[in-house]
């Protein structure tokens, strides 16, 4: 039996260290009885574009509806083609193929599991339109290089920053390199709400506007409808809850950062490699992730002595049955198959105690 137990992931030891201020901030809107769209959003969407360093940010229901609607909004659609990685989270293509397009997948680097820049040219055709970075596990995909590819070839960038918020890439805040950018706060995030929550940044005006419309069921004026749109927006009560977080997210990220130094320094175990930080780039570490041969084993190992552990993602998207029709086969992106039937994560969230770490790093070496 183990001494202690771990959770991979624990949200109720940050809410119980917030939870006066949370409180507060959710009567404040009680008080004021308007739900939807009003000051608490904007308020959100003002400091969160200024923390990221973007002109615009339009809240929306989840990270989800802020590629889809970024997609439609930068006028993607039938018959595109958006280039991106298969080693994501599901919504990353199911916003694409929302929006008519066809995900094209590139293969990764071997090193990052970021998706690998030298591949990208060989993926361009007449139909691509869009090129769809993801900022995986907190680690910066090369932005340079993605912008100096897509200048060449007039290609849209849509980042994908669910799981970056505050990471570099060359010097540079992820999510003010593409036309547009867009971020999760589901729960589990480094900023995460009580339930969905998403936003889109642009320091495109006229992209801004078309966002915004789309959100609110493409309503120029309330019952006046100048496109077609949906109905995504970012409640009074998430938007104050992260209003209340957004001003510990650096010193979070910071947390993060030192335990994942922690791990990395301390774990010796010859049957462990690490997924690794980019070179250009500084990582929030959203995700530990490490890599073994015998997964199973290992996880079951770390589970017997009360560590809990997750897979992001064991599946590539290629290979998933939802998505036969795009026509790949086992086999098609090499390095992405191998990676993803090896990868594992550590638990890595900020209130995790020196005692835990420590305890986590000795279980891990005695695999």
């Amino acid at each position: 039996m183990s001494s202690l137990t771990i959770p991979f992931m624990d949200i109720k030891r940050q809410y119980t260290l917030l939870s006066p201020e949370i409180h507060a901030a959710l009567q404040r809107v009680f008080d004021r009885s308007l739900f939807i769209l009003g000051p608490e959003g904007k308020d959100f969407e003002k400091e969160f574009s200024q923390y990221i360093g973007v002109k615009h940010g339009i809240g929306v229901n989840s990270g989800t509806d802020a590629l889809h609607l970024a997609l439609l909004a930068a006028g993607i659609g039938k018959g595109d083609e958006v280039i991106t990685v298969s080693n994501t989270a599901i919504p990353t293509v199911s916003a694409i193929i929302a929006t008519g397009a066809q995900p094209v997948f590139v293969d990764i680097d071997e090193k990052t599991a970021l998706i690998d820049c030298d591949k990208i040219e060989s993926k361009i055709t007449a139909k691509t339109r869009a090129l769809l970075p993801v900022h995986l596990y907190g680690n910066p995909v090369p932005m340079k290089k993605i912008m100096e590819i897509t200048s060449k070839h007039n290609i849209l960038v849509v980042e994908d920053c669910a799981q970056a918020h505050g990471a570099l890439s060359n010097g540079r805040t992820v999510g003010t390199f593409g036309h547009l950018s867009c971020f999760s706060f589901y729960p589990t995030k480094n900023l995460g709400a009580f339930g969905d929550a998403g936003m889109i940044l642009t320091n495109d005006d006229n992209l801004a506007k078309k966002v915004t419309l789309l959100r609110q069921y493409g309503e120029e004026k309330r019952y006046h409808t100048v496109m077609n749109g949906f109905n995504s927006r970012l409640d009074e009560l998430q938007a104050a809850i992260l209003l209340v977080k957004l001003k510990y997210l650096p010193q979070w990220n910071k947390q993060r950062k030192e335990i994942a130094e922690q791990y990395s320094k301390c774990i010796k175990n010859p049957k462990i490699t690490f997924i690794q930080e980019t070179t250009t780039g500084y990582s929030v570490h959203h995700l530990f992730v490490m890599r073994t041969k015998n997964r199973e084993d290992f996880r079951h190992y770390l589970q017997s002595n009360g560590v809990g552990t997750a897979i992001h993602y064991p599946i590539p998207l290629h290979l998933q049955k939802a998505y036969t029709n795009l026509r790949y086969k086992e086999g098609d992106l090499p390095i992405t198959e191998t990676i993803m039937r090896e990868i594992v994560s550590l638990p890595l969230f900020p209130e995790l105690t020196e005692d835990e770490v420590n305890y986590i790093i000795n279980v891990v070496n005695k695999y």
